[in-house]
């Protein structure tokens, strides 16, 4: 009888979660039970497994309509009535195939039609839904010849009152209108609620031939499935025979390349791995993943290959990744054993420009009807909810924009604003939206749309309508297509070397970026501004921290920078012991014999797993349990929990005192956040040697790569800055010089036309492509008649000084500018053979401020290029102490000037703080900690030079300063501004800075974590 129900992924319509619609059914007593959510089938496989749990019959569909309209709910009878609601879906939602308002070519599905959309003639397979609020209709006689083709319809979209205002307010939402200008037809009846059956049935107890035909139906659809079995594509050849001599082949094509010739423990392994990939059918799906990394070598692309992949010495082989497992002792079955039933999970980046090329080959060469994005819900989120809900209450933005900003205990205490409280939370959790997973790749072997729609989001891919964690459950493994921009850094640098120094870099061989003396001396300094994954201001202070001077303490210090480690004490901890190897003892043998190489310190998932079943003793299985709980598919304390009674059964058992176990869980338990497995810490170290070397050896390429993808952790100016230091001389943007991105000539740095602020992207995209066509720009006039530029657009290039080829000032320019555009007709844009000759126009030579291009240069790039921001001090006062000196002032007092980079918020138990990174006047970098009572009377007041006076704290190698006063410094008053006092100190507020924040508790100090170092009984 419910034949017609919705979940909340009828999005912005249904109110109720698929497991409270199975679990109150349930409870109803109800024994079958319809989910037909509208335009999608997103949440069929849940609902199957939680009927079948509770002992209902699940029958799956979905409820169509187009522009609120309802055209019918399609039900499947069967698993190929599943597959042609998905295909109709499929056409309407990525091929724009119309939806049938009637009866669609649906052979293997019921049709219902409400009574406002029944068609002239009823196929066999097609019935007409009645309410129990429209049976009076059946009094009329035409309703006599439908006795066998009507069924009950008794839909369902909220169970209370308060969800049905829910409803509203969704709607509302979806309609981006006011509650109270809602239509009739936007919202649905007050009716479609969960009824128990003796009221349905007593409802139509006048009518039993409807029960009878709805009864039908019920028993003549059937929905089977059988979860957790592979449906990745099988084969990369036509067959599983030859997968398997296709991998070994390549393998063993791979291992003399990566080992020396008859290397025995490399070609144990690789007997091993292959024996176990062919065992579990997994040859292809290797190959597949080797055929899309083979297709980017050809290309000449960079990939990065990393998380539990790693550790297989043929993915190595393969060339997926660029790990050695033996070398780092990363052991296969973390990766893939004998009880895994699901395909291995492959993660791997390309450069955020060469993504898109992997996926259209994806696409392409498997099949349109075999790939598909993952889909991701998007939830309501807080400001989105206070943002939407308020907006349907009426609320202007300025009380909009309160709502999502503050906390709710600050928000005024009204009935309004409660009101939108009360329904806001209500939508925690609700998803709002589906949108594609950031970087999921489903690749199957069966047409996608046996098992799903397909939806077309903008980007072009089509997605389907479920997220990882059911494709996962239901069988596809995905393939993770990353981008990132530190792989466009390394990849640019290597090409802009061998253009400007004609130098061949083999970046991908790893012996020449990996344990180079060099490189490992800017390592232990942190000096890797630029540099993937260890350019922050918290990793930096870690590397020196640590002294790390070489790749295995980079690997190690890839993970405990994590928060789950971070959190936890162990990152105190082990820098401790990294520091004083002779200061502390193994608490318990199984540490000293599992976690030697960390100092007894669990730093990676592997760790923990190590520890829970060498000390704990537990099972492989709850091992597995651990290592799930800990990795992004299913990252919560909850999953531990699980295992936890049986962790402390386990150790009694094995005599541990329990005050030792308790210990040794609570750290387990830490992990419960984020943590990293070493394979995928080794993967990012690789990248980020490779990306050090680069800086090393070829400092001013790197940072023009750097500058060109958008940097990283920090803002332009900050890569600008490393440029300069590194020996590049800076200049501004130059018609005809520049290119879109920042470009290099030897020593000379052009920064790009794509950096001016105002400037149009079309137009910086035209002006070093007509000059590489037509030659270089002569003079003014000969670049106004081949740009398309209009007079605001060409004063911004004269102001940034794009015009000093020309050789005159700009106010010169600027009037030669206005008389020619005076006059100016586009249609004489195009040159002649027979120009006449320019007018000459004798100007006055005007005294220009030796600071005017610096603030020309703070309005339009951001930051200034021709000097240095402390030359634009009113103070000549550089500091008492520079960055360089500060391990020779611990404990004592220091007064510094310097140049504000970033500040990052984290809270405390007594409020905010912040850590700033700043320059000094040498360029070089140091890192201030700002507590909450101390900012109240010496806050930042934004990007700019500050007199800073604190306390030198030394950590292990890294001085802190401490602030106890701080004073934002003059610049000298905007010269070009002279006259005009009301605009002299207009620019300085453009002066940027970097804000980050984190929400995370603040980092436990070492008389908090009490981790003992000590041997414990």
């Amino acid at each position: 009888m419910y034949l017609n129900c919705h979940s909340y992924h009828s999005l912005r319509y249904g109110t109720i979660s698929v497991e409270d619609l199975v679990r109150n059914s349930a409870r109803m007593g109800i024994s079958a039970l319809a989910l037909t959510d509208i335009n999608t089938i997103t949440g069929i496989y849940e609902f199957y497994k939680l009927c079948k749990e509770f002992g209902i019959k699940p029958i799956v569909g979905v409820d169509v309509r187009l522009d609120n309209q309802q055209y019918f709910i399609v039900l499947a009878k069967n698993n190929q009535g599943i597959t042609e609601i998905c295909r109709m879906l499929t056409a309407h939602n990525c091929d724009g195939e119309i939806l049938p308002r009637q009866n669609p070519d649906l052979p293997n599905c019921f049709i219902i039609y409400p009574l406002k959309n029944i068609p002239e003639v009823l196929e066999d397979n097609e019935f007409i839904g009645i309410r129990a609020e429209e049976l009076h209709v059946l009094i009329q006689k035409k309703w006599q010849q439908f006795s066998d083709k009507i069924v009950v319809l008794q839909p369902v979209t909220f169970r209370t009152k308060r969800e049905y205002n829910l409803h509203r307010i969704l709607r509302a939402v979806d309609r981006n209108t006011l509650l109270s200008k809602l239509d009739e037809g936007d919202v649905c009846r007050t009716s479609e609620t969960l009824k128990p059956p003796a009221e349905v049935l007593n409802d139509f107890k006048d009518h039993p031939e409807i029960l009878i035909n709805t009864k039908k139906i019920i028993e003549e659809c059937g929905f089977e499935f059988e979860f957790g079995v592979p449906r990745n594509k099988k084969h990369f050849t036509d067959s599983k025979e030859n997968d398997e001599k296709l991998l070994r082949k390549l393998a063993y094509q791979g291992l003399k390349f990566r080992y020396p010739e008859n290397d025995e423990a490399a070609i144990k392994r690789v007997e091993k791995e292959l024996k176990v990939i062919d065992q579990l059918n997994f040859s292809g799906y290797f190959l597949i993943t080797w055929d899309i990394v083979e297709y980017s070598r050809r290309r000449g692309f960079m990939h990065v290959g990393r998380g539990s992949g790693a550790n297989s010495i043929v993915s190595y082989c393969l060339g997926i990744t660029d790990i050695c497992p033996i070398e780092l002792d990363l052991y296969f079955e973390r990766f893939l054993n004998l009880n895994r039933k699901s395909p291995p999970d492959f993660d791997i980046d390309w450069s955020w420009r060469e993504r898109d090329e992997i996926l259209k080959y994806i696409f392409e060469k498997y099949g349109r009807d075999h790939v598909a994005f993952c889909g991701t819900n998007v939830e309501f989120k807080y400001r989105s909810i206070f943002r939407e809900v308020g907006k349907a209450f009426g609320l202007p933005k300025e009380e909009l924009d309160a709502l999502a900003k503050n906390p709710m205990a600050l928000h005024d205490d009204n009935s309004v604003v409660k009101m939108v409280q009360k329904y806001g939370m209500l939508l925690e959790k609700f998803p709002n939206q589906r949108s594609m997973h950031s970087c999921g790749i489903l690749i199957s072997e069966e047409p996608i749309t046996n098992f799903t729609a397909l939806e077309m989001p903008p980007k072009g891919f089509p997605i389907v309508q479920f997220d990882m964690h059911v494709a996962e459950s239901i069988g596809f493994e995905k393939f993770d297509i990353l981008s990132q921009r530190g792989l466009g850094t390394i990849d640019d640098a290597v090409k802009l070397i061998k253009k400007n120094r004609g130098i061949d870099v083999d970046i991908r061989n790893t012996r020449i970026s990996k344990n180079e003396k060099t490189a490992n001396e800017f390592l232990a300094k942190g000096k890797t501004i630029g540099c993937f994954y260890i350019e922050s201001p918290a990793m930096r202070g870690l590397l020196r921290r640590l002294k790390c001077d070489n790749y295995k303490t980079l690997v190690a210090a890839s993970s405990i920078i994590r928060p789950g480690v971070a959190q936890s004490g162990m990152m105190r901890e082990y820098i401790f012991r990294h520091n004083n190897p002779g200061q502390f003892e193994y608490f318990h043998p199984v540490f000293e014999q599992q976690l030697g190489e960390t100092y007894g310190i669990m730093v990676y998932q592997e760790d923990v797993i190590k520890i829970a079943l060498h000390y704990g003793g537990l099972a492989a299985a709850d091992g597995d349990i651990l290592r799930r709980a800990m990795s992004g598919k299913g990252r919560s304390l909850s999953a531990l929990q699980k295992v936890k009674d049986h962790f402390f059964e386990s150790c009694k058992k094995l005599g541990h005192p329990e005050k030792l176990s308790q210990e040794v869980y609570r750290q387990i338990e830490s992990f419960a956040g984020y943590s990293f497995c070493k394979a995928h810490s080794a993967s990012y170290a690789v990248e980020s040697y490779q990306s050090l070397y680069l800086k090393v050896y070829y400092p001013i390429e790197f940072m023009v790569a750097a500058i060109n993808n958008g940097g990283g952790f920090y803002r332009t100016e900050v890569y600008v800055h490393e440029c300069r230091m590194a020996g590049g001389k800076i200049h501004n943007p130059c018609v005809n010089k520049s290119i879109l991105q920042a470009t290099l000539y030897g020593e000379d740095v052009y920064l790009g036309l794509m950096h001016i602020e105002k400037l149009e992207a079309k137009i910086a995209q035209f002006i070093p492509e007509e000059r590489q066509e037509n030659g270089e720009y002569t003079s003014l006039e000969n670049f106004i008649k081949r740009v398309p530029i209009g007079i605001e657009t060409l004063q911004i290039l004269i102001f940034c000084g794009a015009f000093r080829f020309t050789g005159k000032q700009k106010n010169e320019l600027l009037i030669e500018a206005r008389l020619i555009m005076v006059n100016f007709k586009p249609q004489n844009r195009y040159l002649s053979f027979f120009e006449e000759p320019k007018k000459d126009y004798q100007l006055p030579q005007l005294k220009r401020n030796l600071f005017e291009d610096a603030f020309d240069e703070i309005e339009i790039l951001g930051f200034p290029v021709s000097c240095s921001p402390f030359d634009l001090l009113a103070t000549k006062f550089r500091g008492d102490v520079m960055a360089k000196d500060l391990l020779k002032f611990h404990k004592k007092r220091v007064r510094m000037l310097a140049y504000l980079i970033s500040r990052k918020h984290v809270p405390t138990k007594k409020g905010t703080m912040y850590f700033g990174t700043w320059i000094d006047s040498d360029g070089e970098y140091f890192d201030t900690a700002h507590f909450p009572d101390n900012l109240k009377n010496y806050p930042f007041q934004g990007g700019s030079c500050y007199l800073l006076l604190g306390l030198v704290e030394v950590d292990f190698h890294f001085p802190t300063i401490t602030i106890l006063k701080m004073a934002k410094m003059p610049f000298i008053p905007d010269p070009r501004y002279s006259l005009d006092s009301g605009k002299s100190y207009e620019i300085h507020q453009k002066i940027n800075e970097d804000v980050s924040m984190t929400w995370r508790k603040p980092y436990p100090q070492e008389h908090e974590i009490v981790l003992p170092r000590r041997k414990m009984s």
